[in-house]
């Protein structure tokens, strides 16, 4: 075969694809997840300190150390298995034990995590969730246990992937702070395909919690738009009746505009992440292959009556900022033109009053060129009959010679005059 280079980076691609493998959940056994975040600019956090913080965890049950900059683990800690993900805005933490307490959900199983660690946590917690995974029994049994564990009135119970398992949870945060997800596993499931389930519904209810904070940041926008859509309905208001000074409405649209501008650039990242979490979620639940159990709602059916309705909101809530951002920079732009149009009126007027201006002053120019005829032929005559005087030895007077030089020199100098006036214009 003829040696061709490779792409630098064509390994590491591919390798990427197999880097976060499925857990092994062999039955019974108890899952138990967490994900945090930074409260603040969680996309630019230090991500060295996300991974100080798995080598604390680590060093505390003697394991091995990640890989540098690495922004996945797994690995044995103890009687658990770990596996830990880096993604854009937060870490996860997903630890199972071979075994089941007796008491349901047992706040002891979370002691995988120290309180002192998860008190030095660079961030916060977004969710946490304990998974019970046991032998799947009759649905009248599961049915009896799930009465126990859930709340009734939210649950959502299904079949999954081909009646392989039945899951249930009512989403709803247990005394100890944690959801809680049961997991049925009937004889013949795989410890593999168990713990693609398991993997599935850490992921949904990550990816719900990550989503629901965009509805949290629309619900603190919503008086602010509020506002924003009632200035901007006045000001247009104020536009048609014309009730205020264009200049003064200019500056006010201007304003509000980029206010809105200002407001849409700051939730565009969460408008966007809101959007692909809800995808995750939904993909998440579809492949799930979900089949009602006893006629209960399933996990879509959940999802739709209480999850779909916070994520339309957010939707609707970027639409409408966006339709008042437009709405802002149309009405920008029709005040613009009238201000504008205004103006050009106001500087035909004072066109026309310029040129009225410069009619009257050629008028003055031309009385005043008049005048200066005169004084300058006044002037001239005198210094020709000076210059002439010595012809009234022959007889003729004074009076008559000034007399016979004026007609003349008054000519000769309006001719003179005009041609100057000619040459300047």
């Amino acid at each position: 075969m003829t040696p061709i280079d490779d792409h630098p980076l064509r390994y590491a691609l591919a390798n990427e694809l197999h880097a976060r493998p499925f857990p092994v959940a062999a039955m019974p056994c108890t899952v138990v997840f967490l994900a945090i975040k930074k409260s603040v600019a969680a996309v630019a956090r230090d991500r060295r300190e996300d991974l100080d913080h798995l080598i604390d965890l680590l060093d505390r049950h003697g394991a091995q150390h990640p890989q540098p900059d690495a922004t996945h683990y797994a690995g044995q800690i103890g009687r658990h298995w770990l596996k830990w993900e880096q993604h854009t805005e937060f870490v996860t933490y997903t630890a199972i034990a071979q075994n089941v307490s007796e008491r349901a959900f047992n706040p002891a199983d979370f002691e995988v995590f120290p309180p002192d660690w998860l008190m030095a946590s660079p961030g916060q917690r977004v969710t946490s969730a304990m998974v019970r995974v046991v032998e799947r029994e009759g649905d009248e049994v599961i049915k009896s246990k799930l009465l126990d564990w859930f709340e009734p009135e939210s649950l959502a119970v299904a079949r999954v992937l081909d009646d392989a398992a039945v899951c249930a949870s009512d989403f709803r945060i247990d005394p100890a702070g944690h959801m809680r997800f049961a997991l049925f596993v009937a004889n013949g499931t795989g410890r593999r395909r168990t713990g693609r389930i398991v993997q599935r519904l850490c992921e949904i209810e990550t990816y719900k919690a990550m989503s629901m904070l965009g509805f949290a940041r629309v619900k603190q926008l919503m008086p602010r738009i509020g506002k924003l859509d009632e200035k901007l309905t006045r000001l247009m208001g104020q536009m048609t009746d014309n009730s205020a000074q264009p200049d003064e409405l200019l500056q006010d649209l201007l304003s509000t505009s980029i206010e809105l501008e200002t407001l849409a650039a700051q939730c565009s990242f969460r408008f966007g992440a809101t959007g692909a979490y809800e995808a995750i979620v939904n993909q998440r639940i579809e492949v799930l292959r979900e089949e009602r159990f006893e006629g209960g709602q399933n996990f879509a059916d959940f999802m739709m009556r209480r999850y779909d309705p916070a994520i339309r909101t957010v939707k609707s809530t970027e639409r409408r900022l966006q339709a008042l951002s437009d709405r802002a920079i149309r009405a920008g732009e029709l005040l613009r033109t009238r201000v504008d149009v205004e103006r050009s009126a106001q500087n035909q007027a004072l066109l026309e009053s310029m040129d009225r201006r410069a009619d009257l002053a050629l008028r003055l120019q031309h009385t005043v060129e008049g005048l200066s005829v005169v004084a300058i032929s006044y002037y001239a005559v005198s210094l020709v009959s000076y210059l002439l005087y010595p012809l009234t030895d022959t007889g003729i007077s004074k009076g008559m010679l000034s007399a016979a030089v004026t007609i003349p020199v008054v000519l000769a100098v309006w001719f003179a005059v005009r041609r100057i006036r000619k040459r300047l214009e």
